[in-house]
């Protein structure tokens, strides 16, 4: 194998290890359907609920920048809805925010008067050996049990790379294969 076909196998296996730290990634659009807002009476807190949140996911909030902002805040803050000194304040309408520790992660609203009507959640990253929240009762998946003023949370809310991690192992495979053989 010559020199140039040996760093075109070489970047292609470093492509690989990128694409399978990227199959543990989910990203989660905040509010589904609804988006991050304060029309229709969306339950945060039973949104984040469904989801089992893990290091290396996204965090997306998309709603209107005229109306809306998102604010990265302490767990103080968040109970008091308190916007004066945000951790970190987004207000494009469509941020996305890479989870990289475990344990809470505050936000809110913080136009005047919206985090005190709910706009907020609280996402909370498990450790890797914690559980996933437990199904709702009589095995109902959360889906098929109706939300109180909001839209059911959708199944596929969270595009999710994990499933795919099969196929990337596999491209990885034949990938090492053909390095081999070139």
């Amino acid at each position: 194998m010559g020199f140039a076909e040996r760093v075109v196998a070489q970047a292609l296996l470093v492509m690989m290890a990128a694409l399978l730290q990227l199959s543990h990634a989910a990203v989660y659009k905040v509010g589904d359907s609804a988006g991050w807002t304060t029309i229709g009476n969306i339950d945060y807190k039973q949104w984040a609920a469904t989801k089992t949140f893990q290091v290396g996911d996204i965090i997306h909030f998309e709603y209107n920048a005229q109306f809306h902002n998102v604010m990265r805040v302490t767990h103080p803050m968040y109970r008091a809805c308190n916007a004066s000194a945000p951790l970190a304040t987004y207000n494009t309408g469509n941020d996305s925010i890479n989870i990289t520790t475990k344990g809470h992660h505050y936000f809110f609203c913080g136009v005047p008067g919206h985090c005190q009507a709910g706009q907020k959640v609280d996402i909370n990253v498990l450790r890797s050996s914690e559980t996933a929240p437990s199904p709702a009762p009589s095995g109902l998946s959360p889906s098929s049990v109706p939300s109180v003023g909001g839209p059911a949370p959708s199944p596929s809310s969270a595009i999710s790379l994990r499933a795919s991690k099969g196929s990337f192992s596999m491209l990885g495979l034949a990938m090492a294969a053909f390095t081999v053989f070139v």
